[in-house]
């Protein structure tokens, strides 16, 4: 398939997973004002509305913004008004029993206009830095709903880029940031700013990826917001409390599609840290 490219000749933020939390949503675009990153340079890998209280608020901030979103699972099934959120959970998992709750408050809030918006977002987009090819996707590049993981073994890893075609990945869906080089070509997770990362703080997480000569720099950042009135918000609304708790006790309410890497790091709290991609670098990078 024949794809255009959109080529960034600056600074760009990515962040996923905004799920319908006003307020982080609020906060990251303003943090990219603040920056002086202009909408065209900033990236939302989907998930828009999913566990928060603020589905069409949220929706309609993202669509007003003029910055670059791509379709995530949630968009998907809402867009078509399926039955669940198609987030690839285990039927018999605490993740699904949760999701039943928040999927059915967020397809009462949406409007038919918004709907449509979300059937008519892109599943990938391609963007060009520093002469690198990225493929911009929400769970992986063949499966829209795929969890992948820094512990994802790095030969799956190559075999989605061998199928993208790209020298790089940014995606989302697992909700955890982390960057990889593997055999000089990345995969980066700016992280979701809609829920922590499970480690034991309320900040979320973006990220900021500029272009330089021989390659990105790319920073993993953490972000504060109004996360208590995200979670008043959330408990007005009946929505599952474990979630609510969870924007301030940076720990969510069931690990159940973790690997058993990155469950033993829950609780862990994430410093922010930064990767250089450079074609010149014989380690490989990462990060966290």
């Amino acid at each position: 398939m024949q794809r255009d490219d959109i080529v960034m000749d600056g600074p760009v933020l990515a962040f996923g997973g905004p799920y319908g939390n006003l307020e982080a949503t609020e906060a990251v675009l303003a943090e990219a004002v603040r920056r002086g990153i202009p909408p065209e340079r900033v990236i939302c890998t989907g998930d828009v509305v999913a566990y928060c209280a603020d589905a069409a608020a949220t929706s309609v901030l993202v669509r007003g913004s003029g910055i670059r979103a791509i379709m995530g699972n949630c968009e998907e099934s809402l867009g078509n008004t399926a039955a669940d959120c198609g987030c690839g959970f285990a039927e018999d998992s605490a993740c699904n029993a949760l999701a039943v709750e928040w999927y059915a408050h967020a397809d009462r809030s949406l409007d038919a206009d918004t709907r449509a918006w979300m059937r008519a977002l892109p599943r990938r987009l391609d963007v060009v830095a520093a002469g690198r090819r990225l493929a911009v996707v929400h769970g992986s590049v063949r499966q829209i709903n795929r969890f992948v993981f820094r512990s994802t073994p790095a030969v799956e890893k190559l075999a989605e880029l061998d199928q993208a075609a790209c020298d790089g990945v940014i995606g989302g869906h697992c909700g955890l940031p982390f960057t990889q080089v593997i055999g000089g070509r990345l995969w980066h997770n700016p992280g979701a700013i809609g829920l922590p990362a499970n480690d034991g703080t309320p900040r979320v997480w973006f990220s900021v990826l500029t272009p330089k000569a021989g390659g990105i720099d790319i920073e993993h950042l953490a972000l504060t917001y109004a996360h208590e009135k995200a979670a008043a918000r959330m408990r007005a609304a009946g929505l599952p409390a474990g979630y609510a708790a969870a924007l301030s006790s940076g720990l969510w309410p069931s690990c159940d599609v973790l690997p058993p890497d990155e469950r033993r790091n829950g609780g862990r709290a994430l410093a922010p840290g930064r990767v250089a991609w450079t074609a010149a670098s014989d380690a490989a990078p990462s990060w966290p």
